[in-house]
């Protein structure tokens, strides 16, 4: 059956009283695909120039549909920028199907349940839909063959499959990088060891969170690693994203270039009154009560795993716990060393919770050469990163950067969809991504498998 009509209607009106006109004949037509996860609407927080405003859905009915239009009706009635999204919308154990037989856009994007996120991934891509996916795009190991034959697929057929790496926009993980392709001032990335590895990303996750202005409410299947996916490939995407974009950046890496070294996991305890509270559901449903022990529900989403890429040492961390100090929310640390300075990125109670990036000095290195080199590094930025600056700080230097960069995490999905629809204006993503990001799964399948040896 085809519902929506209601939100239909807001958004028309939405529309009419903005007085927006709809583009004739709009290059893109999204579609949203078993939306299950807060990300898919966060794609849709703000409009793109050559997007038609109507989005067709297609969902099982459910409670996960609905609270996505929920998302996107709240963006459509906002005081400030607001949308004017129309979403039509199609419910029915045939959704998957009725997408693929009635073609109603050209770019699929999938936020959900990862249970069967490859499997749309793939017969999308066979279908000759462009795809935005979230991450994690592939969820056990058997995943990345059948990931790597939705890449070759999308070759031959001219689409262009990607994934959501929202964390590349975060300003000071931007200015990271960028300071770290500066020799005079970062020097070479050293090589690390195991136990002080040249780049270390952590990254603390909370399960009850604020999004959109809104208590968020998690659908109770993200608790089951068997739909979700465990810790250990989740979260983890990004930072080794990260690792990779920092340390090789716009060099195409192989699957050879990894050692994976050590990995565990270890579970998040969760109280029946903490999941009613994020959930709404009074008990844990029949396919969790196989992780509840002792009356509380187990829930494999830390890890930790150390590995070499290239030679160079990696430590990537994820920490779940379920809700944050009041007044903060989801928090990274990152380190970069060079031979010549580190690169640091905070965001503890010193900080206020904010990123903040430091540039410490090698003690090998003059202080006056240093000072010199941060300050030609810091005017070189001057085009692309106006008005940021350094200032001393407890020893170290503290980037100083203007608020406006300070978007938040929820703008960085309308950064990542506008960067993706500039690769299709194109005809295709850069040489390097597709392989970085075979090896990337590859990477976080390597540390799933060891962990579980243990």
């Amino acid at each position: 059956m085809r519902i929506g009509i209601r939100i239909v209607a807001i958004a028309a009106l939405a529309t009419l009283a903005l007085g927006v006109s709809r583009t004739v004949s709009p290059r893109f037509r999204l579609i949203t695909l078993d939306p299950g996860h807060f990300h898919a609407s966060l794609v849709q927080k703000f409009m793109y120039a050559d997007v038609d405003s109507v989005v067709h859905v297609y969902a099982p009915p459910g409670e996960d549909v609905q609270q996505h239009l929920a998302r996107i009706e709240s963006f459509n009635r906002r005081a400030e920028q607001p949308t004017h999204w129309i979403e039509t919308v199609y419910t029915g154990a045939d959704y998957f199907d009725r997408m693929l037989a009635e073609r109603a856009g050209n770019i699929v994007v999938i936020a959900g349940n990862n249970a069967r996120k490859t499997e749309y991934i793939v017969r999308s891509v066979e279908a000759g839909f462009n795809v935005l996916a979230d991450k994690p795009m592939a969820r056990v190991p058997e995943d990345v063959g059948r990931l790597r034959h939705a890449f070759d697929v999308a070759r031959e057929k001219g689409v262009v499959l990607y994934d959501v790496m929202t964390e590349r926009y975060e300003v000071t993980t931007a200015l990271q990088r960028e300071l770290a392709r500066q020799p005079a001032l970062f020097g070479t990335l050293v090589r690390g060891t195991e136990d002080d590895p040249a780049i270390t990303k952590e990254s603390v996750h909370y399960f009850s969170k604020i999004v959109a202005g809104a208590p968020l409410k998690r659908p109770p299947w993200f608790f089951d690693v068997r739909q979700e996916g465990e810790g250990i490939v989740d979260v983890t995407t990004h930072l080794v994203d990260l690792v990779q974009w920092e340390a090789f950046p716009d060099q195409p890496l192989a699957m050879s270039d990894v050692d994976m070294l050590r990995a565990r996991r270890w579970a998040t305890a969760i109280s029946p009154a903490q999941f009613r509270g994020v959930t709404g559901l009074a008990e844990f449903p029949e396919y969790l009560r196989g992780d509840v022990k002792d009356g509380v529900l187990q829930v494999f989403t830390n890890s930790q795993f150390d590995y070499t890429l290239r030679g160079v040492h990696a430590r990537v961390s994820v920490t779940w716990n379920f809700e944050p100090p009041a007044g903060t929310s989801d928090t990274h640390f990152s380190r970069m060393r060079g031979t010549h300075a580190r690169l640091v990125i905070r965001q503890g109670a010193e900080q206020r919770f904010k990123p903040v990036l430091y540039v410490e000095r090698d003690t090998s290195v003059p202080a006056e050469q240093h000072a010199a080199a941060l300050r030609s590094a810091i005017a070189s930025l001057q085009d692309r990163y106006p008005g940021v600056d350094v200032t001393p700080d407890g020893g170290a230097w503290r980037v100083v950067i203007p608020d406006r960069y300070d978007v938040g995490h929820e703008a960085h999905f309308g950064q990542v969809t506008e960067n993706y629809l500039r690769y299709l204006r194109d005809g295709a993503l850069p040489a390097w991504e597709v392989p970085n990001m075979l090896v990337k799964y590859h990477t976080i399948m390597q540390a799933y498998l060891l962990s579980h040896r243990r």
